[in-house]
């Protein structure tokens, strides 16, 4: 049978995986940059740590992994003929893969407490999974680029989170929008539509705005019975398009949504100081629809592109209380490394630099040219050099062809007269100019390319 991947997964070329570890590096400078440090955590976790955390549509997308062993015989066959799959979850499954790289950052957190500094600042680069629909720019297994702060309050952070996105997309070369909102200017319209008690359901429909249109909210929100005068007013809401001068009028009487609304405008103030390459907007229908953020909530997209949001996060005031840490507040964003990479795909914005070019093979002519062709490439890897020496002595032309399709950019040449020589011929194989270099020679022309 012919081998196939699992559907939402991918493989990874060479040139791929470098063009992933440019994105990594250039992000993983700017973190260190602002004094991130970096942690790890398992790519499974106790399905309690995850259930419950995403709200019910991020529960339905969680991968979870069944118990070893026999245990389908210790379930009750009234249970197994209900068929009523959040019952028997937790009879079938013990573990699941984790949805994101936040909640276990929380459960990290509440579990090394004592050994912490706090405000802790960490960001994290590992994969996560996600039983969705697979389609462009979306995949069941994926890569998250996060940078949390927690055990401060302090707004400055929000601030800090927006240049660092901003200084991150404009060293990979991306114009980017970064739309923010805050939970309690949301809170204050739902309270302003008299529907607090539903507020879940409320920024569930809303997050569906860019991908079911204003009618698409509207139904959803009936769909989930909030009151018509409710979806009536969100409507002409939506279609006004409200601004935060106006919301200022119509969340006078909310104390919650004013709250938000004197972050949002400091944040707004302080943050746009500064931005490079970075468009900072103000969207009272941004949601993140994530059921953790309690204040200011962030998406950037990327300009010039059809792609959906890069990255996005917020403000969460008591996640690390769900594992028993109270009064801990922490704020986070997440930058999409495999939407990154497609951007900057599509956008022609990669570094020729990201492949082999600055590498060299050295031939091999013989049993006796490549001891000496060795040596060169010992040399060389010792100066930081990339070099490498083709293992068998074939054809030239096959020698040639596995440059190629490498992608390495020069072809070193040890022969016979060259077994004594302190300069060998080096081929430049994109020009085909050759020329006769010693060892600083060689490196010279490598670190130049």
């Amino acid at each position: 049978m012919k081998p196939s991947l699992a559907k939402g997964t991918r493989d990874f070329s060479a040139a791929e995986v470098q063009k992933r570890q440019f994105i990594m590096n250039i992000l993983r400078e700017q973190f260190e940059l602002r004094g991130y440090d970096p942690i790890e955590t398992p790519s499974f976790e106790n399905i309690e740590t995850l259930t419950g955390k995403y709200g019910e549509e991020g529960d339905r997308l969680i991968f979870k992994i069944l118990r070893s062993g026999d245990f389908t015989s210790k379930i009750d066959e009234r249970l197994w003929a209900e068929k009523n799959p959040k019952a028997l979850t937790s009879k079938v499954a013990d573990k699941a893969l984790r949805y994101d790289l936040t909640v276990p950052f929380a459960r990290y957190v509440v579990q090394h407490q004592n050994e912490l500094a706090f405000p802790f600042k960490r960001y994290q680069m590992q994969p996560v999974w996600r039983a969705d629909r697979p389609q462009k720019g979306r995949f069941r297994e994926f890569y998250q680029c996060d940078a949390d702060v927690v055990g401060s309050d302090s707004l400055w952070q929000e601030v800090e989170l927006i240049q660092l996105y901003d200084a991150s997309f404009t060293n990979l070369g991306l114009s980017t929008t970064i739309k923010v909102n805050n939970r309690k200017i949301l809170a204050g319209m739902a309270e302003v539509l008299g529907i607090s008690d539903a507020f879940v359901a409320f920024t569930v429909a809303i997050d569906k705005l860019d991908k079911v249109g204003v009618e698409g909210v509207l139904k959803e929100m009936r769909a989930q019975e909030l009151p018509e005068s409710a979806v009536i007013t969100f409507g002409q809401w939506l279609e006004e398009g409200l601004t935060l001068e106006r919301l200022t009028q119509l969340l006078a009487e909310s104390s919650e949504g004013n709250l938000g609304l004197d972050e949002m405008n400091f944040v707004l103030n302080q943050a746009k100081m500064g931005l490079k390459s970075s468009e900072l907007v103000f969207d009272f229908t941004l949601a993140r629809g994530l059921n953790y953020y309690t204040g200011t909530i962030f998406e950037v997209a990327a300009n010039g592109v059809s792609m959906g949001s890069i990255g996005g996060g917020g403000r969460y005031a008591d996640l690390t209380s769900i594992f028993g840490m109270k009064n801990t507040s922490g704020v986070g964003i997440s930058f999409g490394l495999d939407r990154i990479y497609l951007c900057l795909e599509e956008l022609n914005l990669f570094p020729a630099t990201t492949a082999n070019a600055a590498a060299v093979l050295f031939a091999n002519f013989g049993a006796v040219e490549s001891v000496v062709a060795y040596q060169w490439v010992a040399k060389l890897v010792a100066s930081g050099i990339r070099a490498e020496l083709y293992p068998d002595a074939s054809k030239l032309k096959k020698q040639f062809d596995f440059a190629d399709k490498k992608g390495i950019g020069y072809l070193a040449l040890v022969g016979t007269n060259e077994l004594t020589a302190s300069e060998i011929p080096v081929k430049n194989l994109a020009t085909g100019e050759q020329t006769t270099l010693d060892f600083e020679g060689i490196c010279s022309l490598v670190k130049g390319a």
